[in-house]
C-alpha cells in the first residue's frame, strides 16, 4: 500500500512533465500569428491590431469586398436555446479606388458550434448565415464579396489560415499517466500473490486492521455508536456482516469527481457544469453524493437501532449532525468571501453542505419516525413479494409523493411576477429575449423573495452563455425538494441490501430494475430531447427529470461497483475508497485550502488547458493521497 502511494505521489510530477512537453502547449501572450494563405489582403499594421488569442476562442477576420454598403456580424452559440444573435462587429465597405476591402477583427467561442449572421447596412437585408465550429486558437478570415455584378449575388467565404490546435490533447496524456500507474499497480498486486513477497512486504510494513475502526461521516453504519450506546463496550464480531467498500468507493468517486471539476476540470467546458438544461461530468457528481449518503442513512440507523440506541437518542445524533453540516456550510465554506470578509449584507445562505444537512436531516428523520421492526428482515407480511422491500414503507413514499406535488405546484402554477406561469427557462437572451429577468421562473423568484437577491448565488452558469443578469442560486429552496427525493431513492438501495442480505443476485437484480424504472421516467419526461421535454434535464433548477436521470445512472453505477468490489472482490475500491471514508474532511479541505500552495500555484501560460490540467489533476492527486495517509493513521473526522 505504501509502494501504491509513492506510485500516486508520483503521477503529479510525471503528468506535469508530459503535458508541459512542447507541442501541448504554446505561447499566447504575444497575439495569434499572422494570417498567410489565401486570406484577406491588408498587411502587417492589421496583424499587429488583432486582438490577443485567449483559452476557448479563435480570431475570425471578416473581410468585406462589397463596395456599397457595410456590414453587421452577429453570432450566436449553438449551445444557446432559441437565443438573440449578439451583434459582434461592424464591417465598413471596401475602398473602391485603393481596392481595398474592409476589415474588422473579432474573436470567436470555440467551445460550442457558431451561427454567424451577416447582414446589410443598407436595408438590414440578410446575406448569409454560416454554421461553424472554430477550433482553439486557429485564424480564420469571412471573406465576402460579389459574385456577379448583374445579380449582385454575394459569396461569404470562410479560409482557414492558421489551423487550429488540438486542446484535448492533454486529457490523452493525463489518461494513459494514470493508466500507466494503473498498470503497474496490477502487475505489483500479481506479484503480492508470490509467498516469499508478500510475506517479505508484510514484514516491512507491519499493516494494521483499520476496517472495524473506521466511521464514516454522514450517517455511514459505524461501531462506535453502538459500543458507547450500552452499558459495555461492544464491536462488531468476526461473523457480523462486514462494512460495504462498494459504498465508500462509490461516494469517493463522486467526491474525487466533484474536487476535480471544483477545481477547474482543465477549463474544459464539459467539465463546468451545463449553462441550463442538459448534462455534463460535473453535473453527476452532487446528485450521486447525495444518493450514497441516502443508502449509508438507511444502513447507518438500522444499525444503531439493532444496537439498542433510543429513537431519542438517535434523533439527537440527527439533529446535531445536520446542524454542525449546516453551519459548515454557511461560515466555512462560503463562495462569497471572494466579497470580502463574511458579513450578513452579503453571506450566501444556500449551499451544497447545507443542502446536504437538510436533506439528511429530513431523510434521516423520515426513516427514524416511520421505521417498523421486523421491515428489513422479511419477517413483514406484504400482499405483493414484487413490492416486499417497498410496502413496508407506504407511509415515507406518501410523504415523498406530497413533497413532489408540493414541487410541481409551486413551479408550475405559482405566479412569478414578469413571467410566464410555469416558466423552466434561463431568462437573458434565451427564449428570443422575451423573459429576460425571470431566470429560474419560480425557483428563483422564491429564493430573491424569501432570501433575498445578496444572499444567494451571484454567478450562475447561465451567466456566461445566456448572459443572465439576474443572481440564482442552484442549491436554492425549490430544488432542495427533489434533492429530498434524490437521498430517498438512494435510502431505498440501502433497504435493498438490508432486506436481501448476502442475497447478491437479488440485491443487484433489483438495482437493475430500479435503474430501467427511473431511466423510463426520464424518457416521459424528456421526450428523449435535451429542450423539448415536459421538464428537461436541468441541474441548476434540480428538475425532476433531473433526479430521475441521474438516480437511474446511480443505480447502475453501484450495482456494478457492488458486483466488483463486494460480490466478485476483483478491485478493492482504491484509490476512490480512500477518500470515501472521510468525505467531508476532503470536501472541506478543498473547499478552504484550494488557493494555497501546493493546491495552485502561479501559471507561466494562464491560457493552457495543458497548465491548467496539470494543476487540477495535481491537485486532486494530492487529496487522494492525503485520504490514504488519513486512512493509514486510522484518522477519519465524521460529525
Amino acid at each position: 500500500m505504501a509502494a501504491a502511494a509513492g506510485l500516486v505521489a508520483a503521477a503529479a510530477a510525471a503528468l506535469g512533465a508530459l503535458l508541459m512537453a512542447p507541442g501541448l502547449t504554446q505561447p499566447h501572450g504575444e497575439g495569434p500569428p499572422e494570417a498567410s494563405g489565401p486570406g484577406p489582403r491588408g498587411g502587417a499594421g492589421e496583424a499587429e491590431r488583432r486582438p490577443p488569442g485567449r483559452m476557448d476562442q479563435a480570431l475570425l477576420l471578416v473581410c468585406n469586398e462589397l463596395p456599397a454598403q457595410g456590414l453587421r456580424l452577429a453570432a450566436v452559440s449553438g449551445a444557446c436555446h432559441q437565443c438573440l444573435y449578439q451583434f459582434l462587429a461592424f464591417i465598413p465597405p471596401s475602398n473602391g479606388s485603393l481596392r481595398k476591402p474592409g476589415t474588422a477583427a473579432v474573436m470567436v467561442d470555440t467551445q460550442h458550434p457558431l451561427t454567424l449572421l451577416l447582414n446589410g447596412s443598407v436595408g438590414d437585408r440578410e446575406l448569409c448565415k454560416i454554421q461553424y465550429h472554430f477550433g482553439e486558437f486557429g485564424n480564420y478570415s469571412l471573406v465576402v464579396k460579389t459574385l456577379s455584378s448583374s445579380t449582385k449575388t454575394v459569396s461569404c467565404d470562410l479560409v482557414i489560415n492558421k489551423g487550429p490546435i488540438n486542446s484535448y490533447l492533454p486529457i490523452l496524456f493525463a489518461f494513459l499517466v494514470y493508466m500507466g500507474i494503473l498498470a503497474i499497480l496490477i502487475v505489483g498486486h500479481l506479484f503480492m500473490k508470490i509467498d516469499p513477497v508478500r510475506n517479505w512486504v508484510y514484514k516491512k510494513l507491519n499493516p494494521r486492521e483499520t476496517d472495524r475502526l473506521i466511521n464514516s461521516e454522514l450517517g455511514s453504519p459505524n461501531t462506535t455508536d453502538s459500543a458507547s450506546s450500552g452499558p459495555t463496550p461492544r464491536f462488531w464480531s468476526t461473523a457480523s456482516r462486514q462494512r460495504l467498500r462498494s459504498l465508500d468507493t462509490f461516494r469517493g468517486l463522486s467526491l474525487i469527481i466533484m474536487v476535480f471539476v471544483n477545481y477547474g476540470g482543465g477549463k474544459y467546458w464539459f467539465f463546468k457544469h451545463e449553462s441550463w438544461n442538459g448534462l455534463t461530468v460535473a453535473d453527476l457528481v452532487f446528485p450521486w453524493f447525495v444518493f450514497i449518503m441516502g443508502t449509508s442513512i438507511s444502513l447507518s440507523l438500522s444499525s444503531m437501532l439493532r444496537w439498542g440506541n433510543s429513537k431519542q437518542k438517535v434523533l439527537g445524533k440527527i439533529l446535531w449532525r445536520s446542524f454542525l453540516l449546516i453551519m459548515l456550510g454557511i461560515i466555512v465554506v462560503n463562495p462569497n468571501y471572494c466579497l470580502g470578509p463574511l458579513s450578513w449584507d452579503n453571506l450566501r445562505i444556500p449551499g451544497v453542505l447545507q443542502r446536504l444537512g437538510f436533506t439528511y436531516l429530513v431523510v434521516a428523520a423520515l426513516e427514524l419516525l416511520f421505521t417498523r421492526a421486523g421491515a428489513e428482515t422479511g419477517t413483514l407480511e406484504t400482499p405483493c413479494l414484487a413490492l416486499q422491500d417497498i410496502l413496508p414503507y407506504w407511509p415515507q413514499w406518501i410523504f415523498i409523493l406530497m413533497l413532489e406535488v408540493i414541487w410541481l405546484c409551486l413551479t408550475f402554477l405559482l405566479p412569478v411576477p414578469g413571467c410566464p406561469r410555469g416558466y423552466l427557462g434561463p431568462g437573458g437572451i434565451g427564449d428570443f429575449g422575451n423573459y429576460p429577468n425571470c431566470t429560474g421562473g419560480a425557483a428563483g423568484y422564491i429564493d430573491r423573495l424569501l432570501l433575498g437577491e445578496k444572499h444567494i448565488y451571484q454567478h450562475p452558469s447561465s451567466s456566461v452563455i445566456y448572459q443572465t443578469t439576474m443572481p440564482y442560486d442552484p442549491e436554492g429552496i425549490l430544488g432542495t425538494i427533489n434533492t429530498i427525493f434524490m437521498a430517498f431513492l438512494g435510502l431505498q438501495a440501502g433497504k435493498i441490501i438490508l432486506f436481501y442480505k448476502d442475497q447478491h443476485k437479488q440485491i443487484m437484480s433489483r438495482f437493475f430494475i430500479w435503474s430501467i424504472v427511473m431511466g423510463i421516467i426520464s424518457a416521459i419526461l424528456t421526450k428523449c430531447s435535451k429542450e423539448e421535454g415536459f421538464i428537461p434535464i436541468n441541474k441548476n433548477l434540480w428538475s425532476i427529470s433531473y433526479v430521475t436521470t441521474m438516480s437511474c445512472f446511480a443505480f447502475i453505477l453501484l450495482l456494478l461497483i457492488y458486483y466488483l468490489v463486494d460480490v466478485k472482490r476483483l478491485w478493492s475500491g482504491a484509490p476512490f475508497f480512500y477518500p470515501g471514508m472521510n468525505s467531508i474532511l476532503i470536501y472541506i479541505g478543498h473547499e478552504v485550502f484550494e488557493n494555497y500552495f501546493p493546491f495552485k500555484w502561479k501559471m507561466q501560460d494562464s491560457q493552457s488547458h495543458a497548465e491548467h490540467l496539470t494543476q487540477n489533476l495535481t491537485a486532486t492527486t494530492l487529496w487522494v493521497i492525503i485520504s490514504y495517509l488519513l486512512y493509514r493513521r486510522r484518522i477519519f473526522w465524521k460529525i
